[in-house]
């Protein structure tokens, strides 16, 4: 089986080529830049030039590129937008308008003329990835079974309601509907209606005859963390990601998920984070504490405590290294050698969990185990 993991963070998207054929650490793996960083680029190209910008294409991941789009509107010059990819900057439009971004359609935008650079918005670019890998002869248009893509993604909140809250509402929910690291994945035809990204990537994909899995990047990392053998086999524990705009942290017992949190890594500083990992351990966490330091939120499903002689703190992401002088002495994970591959292998063995006629075989390439996900 051939799967084409792809990890799509703010600094870099990470790509894993899984042959079940293969040992895992054999499998063809990339670390490129990630789309809003390629774009954040392309638009300050142009800012230099002196262009105005014409954006098309989809709603994606903002941070760099929206950064960069304010700053060449800052200079002086012109943002042109089709309404899909205005959403990159916000899901009202107004507020969009409001920023400087001047929206047009589709005619309008294919009759624009003079110096004005033409980009191209969106997540996943499967026939750039397909083709850098054509140049090493493998065929993914003839040999690949699925792909599975990883992405964060807010959720189109209403109006007036709060985009951290609406984020952690939907976390709860899906926890609540079932207590495993895999209900935050889905197959493209079953991505809710309000994760407006994610139903964007799979829109993009150039692939109809094959399965494409669709899953948030944090739950993602915290599953591949739990491929290393320090890790999987440990319970209780405590897994945190710290990615480069986001800090997600799971506690798993012996029965599923018992507690998490997340919040933005760049709002807190290493002692609250490391007093956020006590109270998830100790069983006094609250979803206030979290939401009132500029988190998501928190949610509890036991509330006893772990004993201090008995916390195993993990983490991983590409920021996990704000943890490395902390008081808790955290496991760093790398599952089969590689933390920057994490997410990949989380990937993999949930796209295993949703397809179950591909967990035997996933589950036996990867730990030789009848390929359901604990978690």
């Amino acid at each position: 089986m051939l799967i084409l993991a792809v990890d799509i963070g703010t600094g870099t998207q990470d790509i894993l080529l899984f042959d079940s054929d293969r040992e895992v650490e054999n499998c063809l793996k990339m670390v490129m830049p990630s789309p809003t960083v390629m774009l954040a680029d392309a638009v300050r190209a142009a800012t230099h030039r002196g262009d105005d910008l014409l954006l098309t294409g989809v709603l994606m991941g903002g941070g760099p590129c929206a950064w960069a789009v304010g700053d060449h509107l800052k200079a002086g010059y012109r943002v042109y937008a089709t309404p899909a990819a205005a959403r990159t900057f916000n899901d009202d439009l107004d507020a969009v308008v409001e920023m400087g971004v001047t929206l047009v359609g589709d005619d309008e935008a294919a009759t624009l003329n003079g110096d004005v650079t033409r980009l191209r918005m969106a997540d996943f670019d499967y026939r750039a990835i397909a083709e850098t890998f054509a140049r090493f002869d493998v065929n993914l248009d003839r040999d690949l079974d699925a792909l599975a893509i990883a992405i964060f993604d807010h959720g189109n909140a209403p109006p007036g309601v709060s985009d951290r809250l609406f984020r952690f509402e939907y976390l709860e929910e899906r926890l609540r509907a079932e207590n495993r690291l895999s209900t935050f994945a889905f197959l493209a035809e079953d991505v809710p209606p309000i994760m407006t990204r994610m139903q964007a990537v799979a829109a993009t994909v150039p692939r109809d005859d094959i399965p494409v899995l669709l899953m948030d990047t944090a739950p993602a990392a915290v599953l591949g963390a739990l491929e290393d053998p320090a890790v999987g086999g440990r319970r209780p524990v405590i897994v945190t990601n710290v990615g480069n705009f986001h800090c997600l942290a799971f506690r798993l017992g012996q029965e599923g998920i018992e507690g998490m949190f997340e919040h933005h890594t760049g709002e807190i500083t290493v002692e609250q984070l490391e007093d956020f990992l006590d109270r998830l351990a100790e069983g006094s966490l609250t979803h206030e504490q979290i939401f009132k330091s500029n988190g998501h939120g928190a949610v509890l499903f036991r509330d006893d405590p772990i004993p201090p002689d008995s916390r195993y703190v993990v983490v991983t992401g590409p920021r996990r290294g704000l943890l490395r002088r902390s008081r808790h002495r955290p496991y760093f994970a790398a599952p089969f050698g590689d933390m920057m591959l994490t997410g990949c292998y989380g990937l993999v063995r949930a796209y295993g969990d949703v397809v179950p006629e591909a967990g035997e075989v996933i589950g036996q390439a990867l730990a030789g185990d009848d390929g359901k996900a604990l978690w």
